[in-house]
């Protein structure tokens, strides 16, 4: 059983209203990053578009909660870069034509190409809540209340893709589509 016991001061990433701490990452051809109804929007842009936490992050035993919901496209619309000790993955949610969920890179191999692929249908429009817990042993991830990630690091090598590694320490991006995001917490979790 999972203890999910939050430490408190739980941290609120985005107050609805600013994009302080936030910084838009210059991808060449990215979409406009707005506020609109307490929300961030990623805009839709020629590849990728995406936002990146300014300030300090935690590298292990922490959680990031949020709601996400693709706009327009028909590709991933979150993309969450994180940490996890001295390493960094992206959890895709909705990559590869929309459906494609998982961890990019273990071994060297992409969510499309590892064994932490699940496909899951989100259409456009509707908000979904997610989850990312992130231990020194294990990444679990879940959207709504179905558990798509469920990965024990043991001795696999986790890397980036070349094309979010600004995104450190924490990010999030698109591809060819439009993101809505609302609701961004860390919280710090004890084993």
């Amino acid at each position: 059983m999972i203890n999910t016991k939050s430490i408190p001061d739980d941290k609120v990433l985005f107050d609805g209203v600013s994009l302080d701490h936030w910084q838009v990452i210059d991808y060449e051809g990215h979409g406009v990053i707005s506020i609109a109804d307490s929300c961030i929007i990623i805009g839709k842009g020629e590849f990728i578009s995406g936002i990146r936490w300014t300030e300090d992050f935690p590298k292990t035993n922490y959680e990031v909660t949020l709601y996400a919901k693709r706009v327009d496209g028909n590709d991933f619309f979150c993309g969450m870069t994180f940490p996890v000790k001295e390493s960094f993955l992206t959890l895709v949610l909705g990559g590869w034509g929309g459906s494609l969920c998982g961890l990019s890179c273990i071994d060297g191999y992409d969510a499309a190409n590892n064994f932490t692929s699940k496909i899951f249908y989100f259409g456009t429009g509707a908000w979904w809540s997610v989850r990312l817990r992130v231990t020194d042993k294990k990444i679990e991830a879940w959207v709504a209340q179905d558990k798509i990630v469920d990965f024990t690091i043991g001795n696999s090598s986790l890397s980036l893709r070349l094309e979010v590694e600004s995104s450190v320490p924490f990010g999030i991006t698109t591809y060819k589509t439009t993101g809505a995001l609302r609701d961004i917490k860390l919280h710090m979790i004890s084993e």
